[in-house]
């Protein structure tokens, strides 16, 4: 059985053979984790679909919660997550340390994420952020920016890569005072780059402190 949201059920339907197949929409996770371990404890081998990796915003957290009162065997099998994917597509920005974060306020109270977003600016961390825009949820975006301009200079590289690797995949290379103008939904990647980060042509790069370290002998 493999058990998922439509859009990622989608995206390996060139891998299913035999199997059967149970998809759901958005907000179905619960009810979707539910449904997998109750056919999963019949004896059942139940594959649960997550985009990227299962355990970065993916349904392995929400399982092994539910998981708690039945005991059942669970492999996770890691993935590649959309932010590497994302930042193979540009170059190397994330080559020192770097923040991931949710725009998305479904879960996680506004005032919690903005605090995170200030926190990271203020650490001059490499910022990815993962649900930057939709169409209800459109001011989240603007205000992470406001906060962000306020600890890096407006000309910090920004890039924005949504579908990647994916039919409709697009790649944009901008900047921290002019990203919010471009395309930007739930299926973008926005990597904001940190004091280090530069651009060379079509890609980005966070200096690690080599040439720093090493001097002339670089």
């Amino acid at each position: 059985m493999i058990m998922g949201y439509k859009l990622y059920v989608d995206l390996i339907s060139p891998l299913i053979t035999h199997q059967s197949v149970f998809v759901s929409g958005m907000i179905k996770e619960i009810d979707r984790c539910k449904d997998a371990l109750k056919l999963a404890k019949k004896g059942e081998i139940v594959s649960l679909v997550s985009s990227g990796d299962p355990g970065i915003y993916g349904m392995a957290g929400l399982i092994l919660e539910l998981n708690k009162k039945h005991q059942i065997e669970i492999e996770i099998v890691p993935g590649v997550s959309a932010l590497n994917a994302a930042a193979s597509l540009v170059g190397a920005p994330l080559m020192n340390d770097f923040v991931v974060l949710s725009l998305s306020d479904l879960l996680t109270p506004w005032e919690v994420i903005e605090r995170r977003i200030r926190c990271a600016a203020e650490g001059d961390f490499v910022i990815v952020l993962y649900n930057p825009k939709s169409r209800k949820r459109v001011k989240q975006i603007v205000k992470a920016k406001e906060i962000i301009e306020r600890h890096r200079s407006e000309n910090t590289p920004v890039a924005i890569v949504t579908n990647g690797f994916r039919e409709g995949e697009t790649i944009v290379i901008t900047d921290l005072h002019n990203f919010t103008d471009e395309k930007i939904d739930m299926l973008s990647i926005v990597i904001i780059g940190n004091s280090q980060t530069v651009r060379y042509g079509d890609k980005i790069v966070t200096h690690r402190g080599y040439q720093a370290k090493y001097g002339d002998s670089f």
